[in-house]
């Protein structure tokens, strides 16, 4: 997680601790306050100390159990202020997928330039219909979460617009292991492999395609996102993370470019897809 966010998680973290210390029917120990709501008083401990991301729920607790109820909406836009840092799969999946697409399309409309890099899946912006589907139903089978899957879909497609407006650049940089990676039925997957190949030669479009066989100077570890040089967008199992801090970013695009000296493109890219295409038994 972004620096930004451990020092405001920290900052949150000193200001609890300053409303137990001055409880108006006086002050109360860890321990204390633990009995007084229930908590472990290990939870105590890590929220005080930024050691944990506390909820909304969590603040409201604190703010009753130490007396100051009306500190609640002060806590809350604290939480709200940082929180935009990290998103907890839990709560943007509370209403389904496409809220979360729809927030993606928000920020794309606002990018010129997009630099993604994806090990494990075709990018969203190259995706079929097909294959998207088939990775919404995956995730929203992980996560027990609303089943949205069509309008999801139709979110991650209307975001593909974008691809066919002037001035647009797309620079995307996919691991082979993505090319083969059966997530979806092998027929899925040969029309996915066919819209693929299809992006090169789109002026809005550089694709690179790392083979599994390249020289690789780091290793292909978590995918991620870079909109315009300001914003990252990346994830993992528990959470989505928007990480906009300068020194962050730049780190991202030294990345970026470091993975992009081990792609081939163009008639070299097509090549690796077409015999990714010719491994799949379709039948």
């Amino acid at each position: 997680m972004s620096t930004d966010f451990q020092q405001a998680r920290e900052a949150l973290g000193v200001r609890l601790r300053e409303l137990r210390l001055s409880a108006p029917g006086g002050r109360l120990t860890g321990p204390q306050l633990a009995q007084r709501i229930g908590w472990p008083h290990s939870k105590i401990y890590k929220l005080e100390n930024g050691q944990q991301t506390a909820t909304s729920e969590d603040l409201r607790t604190w703010a009753d159990g130490v007396g100051q109820l009306d500190i609640f909406d002060e806590l809350d836009a604290r939480l709200k202020g940082f929180e935009s840092h990290i998103r907890s799969w839990r709560r943007q999946l509370a209403a389904g997928h496409r809220p979360v697409q729809d927030g993606w399309n928000l920020e794309v409309s606002r990018t010129q330039v997009i630099r993604a890099w994806e090990e494990a899946v075709i990018p969203g912006m190259l995706q079929t219909a097909d294959y998207a589907r088939a990775i919404f139903l995956r995730y929203t089978d992980l996560h027990g979460t609303a089943r949205d899957t069509d309008e999801a879909v139709r979110s991650r497609m209307q975001r593909q617009g974008w691809l066919y407006e002037a001035g647009r650049r797309f620079h995307a940089l996919v691991w082979e292991a993505a090319l083969h990676a059966l997530i979806c039925s092998p027929p899925v997957l040969a029309a996915q492999l066919d819209r693929l190949a299809g992006t090169i030669g789109m002026d809005t479009v550089e694709l690179g395609v790392i083979p599994l066989g390249a020289s690789l100077k780091i290793p292909t570890a978590n995918a991620f996102w870079v909109l315009d040089d300001r914003l990252v967008i990346t994830e993992d199992w528990h959470a989505e993370l928007w990480l906009d801090d300068a020194d962050t970013v730049d780190s991202y695009l030294r990345v970026w470019h470091t993975l992009q000296e081990s792609a081939v493109y163009g008639v070299d890219a097509q090549n690796v897809i077409h015999r990714a295409r010719r491994s799949l038994n379709t039948r």
